[in-house]
Parts: C-alpha cells; sequence; structure tokens
C-alpha cells in the first residue's frame, strides 16, 4: 500500500527539520514576516519559482537542490537578523534583497554590515564565511550524515573529523569560534 499525501509531508517536513533546523515552511513564513516580504517577493529573492517555492513551504518538496539558493536562503537569514537587532533598516534591507538575489552562489561575503570597524567587519566576515562552508556541507548532506562521517574519520583523521562536526554538524556559533580560532 502507498503511503498517504500527508505521510510523505510529515516525512518531507521531518527531513527539513534534519537539514535547515525547522520545516521550510516555518522557515520562510518567519523570514517574510520579518523583513515584510510576500511569498513572491521571497521566491525571487531566492532565486526560485513561486511555485517551487510553495512546493517547499507545504512540504511537497523536502529539500533545496541548488546550493546557490541555499546560500541566498542563509543571506536572507543573516539580514533578517540585522534588521532584528537594528543594525539595517528596512529601507536598506530591502536593497540588499535585491543583492542577495544577484548571489550566484560563489560567495555571500558582501551582504553583511558595512562598518567602518575592522572588528565587526572581520566578525561578518567570519560569520560569512562558515555559513558558506556550512551551506556547501549540508546542500550534500544532512547533519546525521556528516555526523557518521565524521565519526568514520575520527580515528584517522581526527582534525577533518573535527572540522566535519563543528561545520557540518554543529552550531554556527561553535563553527565561528573554531574558524576564528584557526586563523592564525
Amino acid at each position: 500500500m502507498d503511503p498517504s499525501p500527508h505521510d510523505a509531508v510529515s516525512r518531507a517536513q521531518e527531513q527539513q527539520r534534519t537539514w535547515y533546523g525547522e520545516p521550510l515552511g516555518d522557515l520562510f513564513r518567519r523570514l517574510m514576516g520579518d523583513l515584510g516580504l510576500n511569498q513572491a517577493r521571497m521566491a525571487t529573492a531566492l532565486g526560485l519559482s513561486a511555485p517551487m517555492l510553495s512546493q517547499l513551504m507545504s512540504g511537497q518538496r523536502a529539500k533545496i537542490g541548488n546550493p546557490a539558493v541555499v546560500q541566498r536562503l542563509q543571506a536572507i537569514q543573516d539580514l533578517a537578523g540585522h534588521v532584528a537587532e537594528g543594525s539595517v533598516t528596512p529601507s536598506q534591507a530591502t536593497a540588499r534583497l535585491e543583492d542577495i538575489r544577484q548571489l550566484s552562489g560563489t560567495s555571500v561575503l558582501n551582504t553583511g554590515t558595512h562598518s567602518s570597524s575592522s572588528g565587526t567587519a572581520a566578525a561578518n566576515a567570519a560569520r560569512h564565511v562558515v555559513r558558506d562552508i556550512q551551506s556547501l556541507l549540508r546542500a550534500v548532506a544532512s547533519a546525521e550524515e556528516i555526523a557518521e562521517a565524521a565519526n568514520t574519520l575520527a580515528s584517522s583523521h581526527p582534525q577533518l573529523a573535527e572540522f566535519l562536526h563543528v561545520y557540518g554538524a554543529g552550531r554556527t556559533a561553535d563553527a565561528i569560534a573554531h574558524y576564528e580560532a584557526n586563523q592564525n
């Protein structure tokens, strides 16, 4: 007997929770609310068709297949954080969304706040580098799969295993601290 469509949606949403930390419908609705976007504008910023965004939000599709879209999503999450903390105004956010839309997937280093402080710029650069690494790793495997691979490598290649654990299966804050500690 074939599984019901509801079962397939539940499975897809559970996979999204594993890969993205929460179901994409919840994530996209929160970001649209935070940034004052409708679904069409969110799709445009991500570089997705509106029907594809709808399928991801409803759980009809589980995974974002294009790493550039994953990077844009992370840049939009970062932007929403800057708006929430007050370092970016809503009008500045609108302009930055256009910059994010134009990202080709090679780098999201230019989407952070601009600051005359080199410390702030360095922190923003570290955050973006870490998010790029996380995005690339998570585009090819889930956090669970990356942790399993790291455990397999731990005895023979402990530094590579640590890298995979920290960047592929760990929290962004821990990965940033690791990145900053290993820059020298």
